[in-house]
């Protein structure tokens, strides 16, 4: 009996063809979205990578845009009717979230709330509105002093030895800063960057140190329009105006003047120790906070969490649940920590020997121990407030006191139009 190769041939495309057929109907591609920072979407490239193998038949699309955008291509999107399945957020956008009907509070199958309460820390309850949590985070972040060894030794400061208290480091800013004979800034003792994360310096760290609090009432009572308040903001404003340490615009942004080295110190979060361990001879050091003359520290927690998009459903929201999980599980807080330098989000992964005894990873972790997170109904416009308060002082000559009052009259009425 002769056999046919033809038809077996054809027969044997026709079976692949059908398989390849078959997998493509089972295949699910979901979209994540997140903003535009390189160690973080490379990070997210090799966790899309690891979930894809283990779970063949899901897809992952990873779209990024300009933070600066980013809010804006999320909420048009969604009233496009179209998005990301998983995206990021920052932890002071979800009331704005919410209320626009973006996000899907996560079930609680994949998701249980005893889990996550055990497991995170306790800054995760700020992704919580009523019964539901909307949203968990791979990593946290906490601030710290970063000090550029090269110029605390030119300076004829120990380059081993950062400042432990204000004074302390007030004192090292002024032996760094460098004019030309115009009296131009050369050289930063300090950055000054409100548009940074100076504004959380001086609002969760500086006010409390000065003796006071930011807020009241689940921080919807504005507070600091006091003696405290006022004390704290002409503390930061003198850096400029008396010190002459450091001036708000220098190089456009304090981290670019650090990353330069054209800054002594500068005050920034884990998410910049990627970026800073890529400048090849950049020896650089962190220490904690800065605390007062009672030795009273504070600091400030943050973090971006991925939540589930309120379209996502059917099969779409299943493998949705998955590569959430997966992005917030140890394995991947491991990565996010090698690749970015955000610390995990889980305490147990968070709070290892080694990772306490790190003399980088070391102080953003003591820094978590007493810090505070502010729950904000507007992050964006509550941290312009804050711009604008200080720019009247450096820029316009309005007194302290008068600008504080005006600042926190415009707060209290956006945290007001946020009530439900």
């Amino acid at each position: 009996m002769e056999v046919d190769m033809r038809k077996i041939l054809f027969a044997g495309l026709l079976a692949g063809f059908s398989a390849l057929a078959l997998n493509a109907a089972q295949a699910v591609e979901i979209e994540y979205w997140q903003y535009v920072f390189d160690t973080r979407v490379k990070a997210m490239d090799k966790l899309i990578e690891n979930f894809e193998k283990a779970n063949p038949d899901i897809t992952v699309k990873q779209t990024t845009f300009p933070y600066a955008d980013y809010q804006t291509r999320v909420i048009a999107a969604k009233m496009g009717g179209q998005g990301p399945d998983v995206m990021q957020l920052f932890y002071g956008w979800l009331d704005k979230f919410v209320a626009g009907g973006i996000l899907q509070p996560l079930p609680t199958d994949a998701f249980p709330h005893d889990k996550i309460e055990s497991e995170f820390f306790p800054i995760v309850s700020a992704m919580k509105r009523g019964d539901d949590y909307y949203g968990l985070p791979t990593a946290v972040r906490s601030l710290a002093l970063f000090y550029n060894k090269k110029l605390f030794a030119e300076a004829g400061l120990d380059p081993n030895n950062p400042p432990k208290t204000l004074d302390e480091f007030v004192a090292a800013a002024e032996k760094i800063a460098k004019h030309d004979a115009s009296g131009n800034l050369v050289v930063a003792g300090s950055t000054l960057d409100m548009g940074g994360q100076d504004h959380q310096w001086w609002r969760e760290v500086l006010i409390r140190q000065f003796g006071g609090e930011p807020y009241t009432d689940g921080d919807r009572k504005v507070s600091y329009n006091n003696e405290a308040g006022e004390k704290a903001l002409k503390f930061y404003t003198d850096l400029q105006m008396e010190k002459k340490i450091g001036q708000a615009g220098f190089m456009d942004e304090g981290q670019a003047a650090f990353r330069a080295g054209m800054a002594g110190m500068t005050i920034d979060g884990t998410f910049r120790l990627g970026a800073f361990k890529s400048i090849e001879g950049f020896e650089w050091g962190v220490t904690e906070l800065p605390a007062n003359a009672e030795g009273v520290r504070s600091n400030y927690a943050s973090y971006f969490a991925n939540g589930i998009s309120a379209k996502t459903e059917g099969e779409k929201l299943e493998a949705a649940k998955k590569f959430l999980a997966y992005i917030s599980s140890p394995e991947a807080m491991d990565i996010w920590l090698k690749e970015v330098g955000e610390l995990p989000a889980r305490r147990a992964a968070a709070m290892t020997d080694a990772n306490l005894a790190d003399p980088i990873y070391g102080p953003f972790l003591k820094g978590l121990e007493y810090a505070h997170t502010t729950m904000f109904v507007d992050e964006q416009g509550q941290r312009q407030n804050t711009m604008d308060m200080t720019n009247r002082i450096l820029l316009e000559g309005q007194s302290v006191k008068d600008s504080l009052a005006q600042a926190a009259e415009a707060e209290q009425t956006i945290i007001d139009a946020a009530k439900p």
